[in-house]
C-alpha cells in the first residue's frame, strides 16, 4: 500500500513539476510525503493485504 501511495505522489510531483507549474513549496511537499512512504512500505517489510 505503501508502495502504490508514493509511486502515485511521485507521479503527482513530477506533473506538477512539469506540467502544471505548482509552487516550489507543495513540490517539495508532495516530494518528501513520497519518500517518507517509500521508508515505511520497506521498514514495514512491504506486507501484502
Amino acid at each position: 500500500m505503501f508502495l502504490i501511495l508514493a509511486i502515485v505522489l511521485v507521479v503527482l510531483w513530477l506533473g506538477g513539476f512539469t506540467l502544471f507549474h505548482v509552487s516550489g513549496f507543495l513540490i517539495h511537499i508532495l516530494l518528501i510525503f513520497a519518500v517518507i512512504s517509500i521508508i515505511l512500505h520497506f521498514i514495514t517489510g512491504g506486507r501484502r493485504a
